[in-house]
């Protein structure tokens, strides 16, 4: 195996360990291998009384049933999900559906969007737009009246601001380029994650921390920030997408097979398809081999003019064609996504410094990207209020 290879191969099992923490800690520590310290073994076995012949068949009659059972049960996890499979694509082949009913995504904000990125931008052409969606207006009011950016204001004008066409004079139009998008991802985000509890503040995280990654780097490449900053918040739209796809379509169809079971009284199958939950490892899989084509999918749907992102996510999703390169553009996001994911990992502790090196080599930091980056904040905004 070349060096090029086992690179690559490292970076897609680092990245696929990054989804599995997004569905939990344990969860991605079992995927790895990870061994509890309560299994280990520390020396001879405690001594235990020796059983009686009839205890002895009753343990074994006992472990027979277990494992039928489980048998059972992973089987039928099997065929749900097989059905839940099935739905979600047909779903998915419906982008028009997945962008406005599963994400919830309103046509104001690409236009805002757009607005934003233009050098004719005005707070004036964006009044109209953000007043038609009331929870952005509310959202940039309850911003700026935050105490840490009351404080950056003229102590003369320093009132509480109480309505949006104020909210967005106050916040200025280059920081509405950061805010406006962080606010929209935030927004599409799933209401509840059960059962995997952490899964919303870790998808909302990690966008964050990638879109501060992206504009940073950009900063330090003489790019543009407001377009680097946008794509990568909305990087993860596509597991927006499928987080919400996937736990409300195992509800619908768990419910009617539960239903279905309990109707012609299959009392085996009912009782395994009530120990049922959503399986984090399909979700987790499901996250890693689609999240970034359901993303561009998504993004080509906003029919963005003035943002150059459709070619970044074709080269992203697609193997390159032969005798092109990457675009500046796309190295930055494929950087921006790695140093996210990196961070959550070392955070957590399941990401090992031999890793890291040969992850980040993968994807040709250069020393000088790596000081800014090691030195960034990546919880909040890098903007400041006039």
């Amino acid at each position: 195996m070349t060096d090029e290879m086992r690179e690559h191969r490292t970076a897609k099992v680092l990245e696929q360990r990054a989804h599995d923490l997004l569905l939990g800690h344990s969860f991605a520590q079992r995927q790895i291998g990870y061994i509890h310290t309560l299994e280990i073994d520390y020396g001879a076995p405690m001594k235990q009384r020796t059983l009686l012949e009839v205890e002895m068949a009753a343990q074994k009659k006992r472990q027979k049933s277990s494992t039928a059972h489980h048998k059972y049960r992973a089987q039928a996890s099997q065929q749900l999900h097989q059905v839940i499979e099935t739905a979600m694509n047909k779903q998915l082949a419906d982008i028009d559906t997945v962008l406005h009913e599963t994400i919830g995504i309103e046509d104001n904000v690409p236009a805002i969007l757009e607005v934003l990125a233009v050098k004719s931008a005005s707070v004036g052409r964006l009044e109209p737009l953000v007043n038609d969606l009331s929870w952005l207006g509310r959202e940039l009011v309850s911003f700026v009246n935050l105490p840490y950016y009351r404080k950056q204001r003229n102590k003369h004008t320093s009132v509480k601001v109480d309505n949006p066409s104020l909210a967005l004079r106050y916040i200025g139009l280059d920081n509405l380029q950061f805010v406006v998008p962080t606010f929209a991802v935030r927004h599409w985000m799933p209401h509840s994650t059960e059962p995997f509890p952490l899964l919303k503040r870790r998808l909302r995280d990690n966008s964050m921390a990638c879109a501060i990654a992206a504009q940073e780097l950009a900063k330090v490449n003489g790019m543009n920030e407001m377009h680097a900053f946008t794509l990568g918040m909305l990087l993860d739209v596509g597991k927006i997408a499928l987080v919400r796809l996937y736990l409300r379509t195992f509800e619908l169809v768990w419910q009617r097979k539960v239903s279905i079971a309990r109707e012609e009284q299959h009392k085996d199958l009912h009782t395994a398809l009530l120990e049922l939950k959503p399986d984090p490892l399909f979700l987790s899989t499901l996250l890693s081999q689609h999240a970034l084509k359901v993303t561009a999918k998504v993004i080509e749907k906003m029919s963005f003019r003035y943002l150059p992102f459709n070619t970044v996510m074709e080269q992203l999703t697609a193997p390159l064609p032969k005798g092109e390169s990457l675009l500046p553009l796309t190295v930055l996001m494929q950087k921006a996504r790695c140093y996210s994911q990196y961070i959550t990992l070392e955070e957590h502790q399941l990401i090992e410094a031999d890793e890291k090196t040969v992850w980040l080599k993968h994807l040709n930091f250069t020393q000088s990207e790596l000081n800014l980056l090691e030195k960034t904040n990546f919880q909040h905004f890098h903007i400041k209020i006039d």
